[in-house]
């Protein structure tokens, strides 16, 4: 046990998670100039890792851990960035002027002037009876990945709990590896909070045309045990029994508030924080999958916040926290995106497409290669493309520059999408709490 405080600089900033939005929030302060000590701390015992490839390339085993490394070792070093791993912070102790204590579990004590949480998210666990049999599955860290690569290994029949990107990148990297998979969701379509029917619906035929079988709206109500204690399948609420000896549960992720809780902060399905990253005690920033923060684009119907689970997202949301903490606050405005590989399959996403009231589909679903413009009105709002890059950045680009494609030339592929957009009218004023996916 150390119970030497680290960074005992009054300017000093602390950083809790060492994750993408905390690496970030570091590296975006020095990019800023910023002079004084700086600490991240994460409680895994790896070195902060990108997190998107644990359900494709490292279940493939085609990376390593290792190789996931957002930073190097030599990197944190020459920013003067002091990464500790292997402590999870369980208490602050707050003084003065935003300052404070932070406490690790194990007892060590770190000192700061400004704090900052990036505490991430946990994989949602299923309740049912059964959930602690072997061969039942999360997925969410990278020591989880290689968990379940090595089932995976020893698997035949894998049976996916959840339709959305975890879900469905699993699946379809179970079937890569030769291994017969169902799909069971108690959705009515898969990536619900993600995509738009058009987008789901092709999912679902991409996915069965692969020889994923896919089980809409059940609930499973027990997983089966074999007699040893590993997972034989799962019976669902009809009475159905779903056979798999390997289960991967895939129903989202619960924001890490905690720790915030105990100091007392604003929580509403994630640390709530302002447009520059504030949290309620007006000193403390947060960024990443922990934080619910107001839309950073215009939403039909009004919003008062969200919280997204996406590496862009972090990103930003790390780069504002970090402004707000070398004093040049500005609010995260900033057009959302995220992607998804499934087989040979690219699906890019921008925008936020809840709200819409109608859509226009690009292209020819069956080729496997279209897009999905949602509208409110006439404003265009968001955007699905699968095999499109081209078309993407084009959407993205008209999004971040207040541009519009009218509806009605939408759909004419003879005619790049770039050359189609056109000047939109202003967004009517928009003010929940609800969540996006990545």
């Amino acid at each position: 046990m150390n119970d030497t405080a680290v960074a005992p600089s009054s300017d000093s900033v602390l950083i809790v998670g060492a994750c993408q939005a905390g690496v970030q929030l570091a590296c975006s302060l020095r990019e800023y100039g910023y002079p004084h000590p700086i600490t991240v701390v994460g409680a895994e015992p790896h070195a902060p890792y990108q997190r998107p490839p644990l359900s494709k390339a490292l279940l493939h085993g085609e990376t390593t851990v290792d190789s996931l490394a957002l930073r190097s070792a030599e990197y944190y070093a020459e920013q003067g960035i002091d990464l500790i791993l292997g402590e999870r912070i369980t208490d602050v102790e707050r003084g003065d002027g935003g300052g404070g204590t932070a406490v690790a579990e194990s007892g060590r004590r770190f000192t700061f002037g400004r704090l900052a949480l990036t505490t991430g998210a946990r994989a949602r666990r299923l309740p049912v009876e059964g959930a602690g049999l072997r061969g039942v599955h999360y997925l969410r860290t990278a020591d989880d990945a290689l968990e379940l690569r090595g089932s995976l290994a020893r698997a035949e029949d894998v049976l996916v709990i959840g339709g959305g990107f975890i879900g469905l990148e699993v699946a379809a990297s179970a079937r890569k590896l030769g291994r017969g998979v169902t799909v069971a969701l108690a959705d009515d379509r898969l990536l619900g909070r993600a995509v738009g029917a058009p987008t789901s619906e092709f999912f679902l035929q991409a996915h069965t045309r692969r020889g994923v079988r896919t089980h809409l709206s059940v609930q499973p109500v027990r997983f089966l045990d074999d007699g040893s204690g590993q997972v034989r399948g799962a019976e669902l609420a009809d009475g159905r029994v779903l056979t798999a000896d390997l289960v991967v549960v895939g129903i989202g992720a619960a924001p890490r508030t905690e720790l915030a809780e105990r100091m007392g902060l604003h929580v509403d399905n994630g640390i709530v924080v302002d447009a520059a990253g504030l949290t309620s005690d007006g000193t403390t920033v947060a960024a990443g999958d922990c934080v619910a923060c107001p839309p950073p684009v215009d939403v039909p119907g009004g919003l008062e916040r969200i919280r997204f689970e996406s590496v862009n997202t972090a990103v930003e949301q790390a780069r504002t926290a970090a402004a707000t903490l070398a004093g040049r606050p500005a609010a995260y405005r900033a057009v959302p995106w995220f992607w998804s590989d499934q087989f040979d399959l690219k699906l890019q996403v921008a925008g936020l497409s809840g709200g819409h009231d109608h859509y226009v589909v690009r292209g020819d679903p069956d080729s496997e290669k279209f897009g999905v413009l949602y509208y409110h009105g006439s404003r265009l709002i968001a955007g699905d493309f699968v095999n499109r890059p081209g078309e993407f950045l084009a959407l993205r680009a008209a999004l971040a520059g207040g541009r519009t494609v009218p509806p009605e030339v939408a759909g004419d592929t003879t005619v790049p999408l770039k050359k189609l957009t056109v000047e939109a009218a202003a967004p009517a004023a928009a003010a929940g709490a609800v969540h996006a996916g990545s």
